[in-house]
């Protein structure tokens, strides 16, 4: 599979599915149902990807070596064969860096602009 050259800056902005993903596989190899669990509980269910966003996305986060698939597996007596284990790339892990800067330089322009209360404010978010 042909991988992609480009730099992890120049892969952003990251869609959101994308960057959840990247998210989700952050501290651990995971199947599709998994990543779906995940990013619907770290979101308090805001934010719900279905079966054909998830696997499109991974189908194109493999192609520019965000991720790749897992050859280790779990106790086979404790998992089906059949799913498909992914987990980040070097490439994968700097993109989720980058994307996240990116967000944190938007949200501190939001707070100078008071769209958001400054974090030092008794009650402010963050």
């Amino acid at each position: 599979m042909k991988h992609s050259q480009k730099s992890p800056e120049e892969m952003l902005p990251l869609t959101p599915a994308v960057f959840h993903i990247l998210l989700a596989l952050a501290d651990k190899e995971r199947h599709g149902y998994s990543i779906m669990q995940e990013v619907a509980t770290r979101t308090d269910g805001q934010m719900r990807m279905g079966p054909g966003t998830l696997y499109g996305s991974i189908k194109r986060m493999l192609a520019d070596g965000l991720i790749v698939e897992s050859g280790e597996r779990p106790d086979p007596d404790m998992d089906d064969e059949r799913r498909r284990y992914y987990r980040l790339t070097d490439m994968g892990r700097r993109a989720a860096q980058a994307e996240a800067y990116r967000l944190e330089q938007l949200v501190r322009v939001a707070h100078i602009k008071q769209l958001l209360p400054n974090p030092g404010i008794a009650g402010g978010i963050l």
